[in-house]
Formats: C-alpha cells, structure tokens, sequence
C-alpha cells in the first residue's frame, strides 16, 4: 500500500496534512508449510520395537536340520543374552533359575558336572561360591580354573572313580544334563536318553553326601517312571520343572532333588 492513499496534502489547504483511513484489507502472508501427516521413518531403532527374525539362507553343504538349529540359535534370545552377560551357553540361564527356586547351591561346595560342554553350569556353580567342581564331556571344554574339565566317556566304569579321585571327596551336588546324539528314531533316542539318566541316578546314589541335591535332565515318557520312583525312595523331595531357558517346542524338563537320605537306604 502507498503512502499516498495513508497522508494527502489537498489543494484547497496547502499548508495542512491530513490523515486518512487505513485500508482494512490484511496484508498477504507466505503460504505456510504443510504439516507431514506421515511419521518419518526410523529405520527401526526405536525403543521398544521387536527386532526382525533372521533368515538362514540356505546352503548346499547344510543340512535341514543344521538350517533349524542354526535359524533357533540367530532368533533365541537365551543365547543373546547368554552372549551379553559373558555366559558359555544358555544353559546357564536354566540353572540359573533352578538354584533361584530351590536354593542348592552355595559357597564352598564340592560339585559334579555330568556333560558339562561347554562350561555354562561350570561357570554358574563356581559363581556362586563352589571350592571344587569337576565336569566330564565326551567333547573337549575350554579350562575354566579352578574347576577341573576332564575328556572322557562317563559310562567308561573308571570314570566315576575318576571324578572324585579329583573332586577329593564325597559332592555335595551332582548335576547332569547329559544327552546321547541321536539317531533319528524317536523311540530309540529316547531310551538312550532315558539309559545316560539312569546312570546318573546310579552314581548320584552311589557318591553323594547325605542331604545332598541331583539335578537332571529328563525327558517326558513312560520310561521315567522307575527313574522317578527311585528317586522318591532316596530323596526327601522330588520336582519336575520346565525352566523359561528351555524351548517350547522341546520336550525336556528338570529334575530337582534335593535331601538325599544317604546309601543305607
């Protein structure tokens, strides 16, 4: 707007100003921006949000059930977190949560480990406090001193002796979480497993120290039955738990027990 529509000097008084009225018109603003009616992308980084799965490509030298367990290992959060914490396997969040229900491990405890590869309930016991541990694998394990790891065949009949030849006496807890290869044949498997447990009970009976614990591994089925039920005449209490470590689609579950009655019985 021009000055002369605002100030207007007139003819018929030429030594007067006078003011005029101001236009009502309201001066024209930029257009503003539009607002993004779309959130921007984050490209997947906010808090909160669900990592994607991951895929394993297939390869030719890999087997079907190698592609399995290696998409399980990628996509487990166990075994992440197992990672995080410095944690041999994740395992040892199973054991973890056993002890955190029953209690039975403590400082100072001579302790057994029945395939113990690659170290993670090694790892948990002398964390909390064991004086001697002992495992045997048929599979190498990494040194973790003070524990003793030993390479050997646990139904090999010197082993036992060897075990505690090293632990120099009597345990205070055995733990096993042994598992035959398998086969592919389920039944067949299944008793191998069911055999590997039973010869744990045999040496737990045979080794430990009266009112001491055993925890195994064990497998749903009919074969458990006699392993149960001796288990119940040689120790005050018996539990079946499924820690959250172990997968869903896995049929395994643990065997607590704890305050073994002692040989005589």
């Amino acid at each position: 707007m021009s000055n002369s529509l605002v100030v207007r000097r007139f003819a018929s008084e030429p030594n007067c100003l006078r003011l005029m009225p101001m236009s009502t018109d309201k001066p024209e603003t930029p257009p503003q921006e539009r607002k993004r009616l779309v959130k921007a992308p984050t490209r997947g980084k906010e808090v909160g949000t669900r990592p994607k799965a991951v895929r394993v490509i297939k390869g030719n030298k890999m087997t079907q059930s190698s592609q399995a367990w290696l998409s399980r290992q990628l996509n487990d959060p166990f075994v992440t977190a197992a990672k995080a914490k410095g944690y041999r396997s994740r395992a040892a969040f199973k054991i973890l949560e056993l002890d955190e229900k029953y209690h039975f491990l403590k400082q100072g405890q001579r302790i057994i480990d029945l395939g113990c590869a690659p170290g993670g309930w090694v790892q948990m016991a002398l964390a909390k406090g064991a004086s001697n541990v002992v495992g045997v694998d048929l599979l190498y394990v990494e040194p973790m001193p003070p524990a003793t790891m030993i390479q050997m065949d646990f139904t090999d009949p010197a082993c036992g002796d060897r075990l505690i030849e090293l632990l120099g006496g009597a345990p205070d807890v055995i733990l096993s979480d042994m598992a035959p290869n398998t086969m592919g044949h389920r039944q067949t498997d299944h008793l191998r497993i069911v055999g590997l447990i039973e010869a744990a009970v045999d040496f737990t009976l045979e080794t430990l120290r009266p009112g001491g614990t055993f925890v195994t591994k064990a497998f749903q089925g009919g074969e458990m039955e006699g392993v149960l039920l001796t288990l119940k005449r040689n120790f005050a209490e018996v539990k079946h738990v499924k820690p959250k470590a172990s997968r869903a689609e896995s049929s395994e579950v643990y065997l607590v027990a704890t305050g073994f009655k002692g040989r005589s019985v």
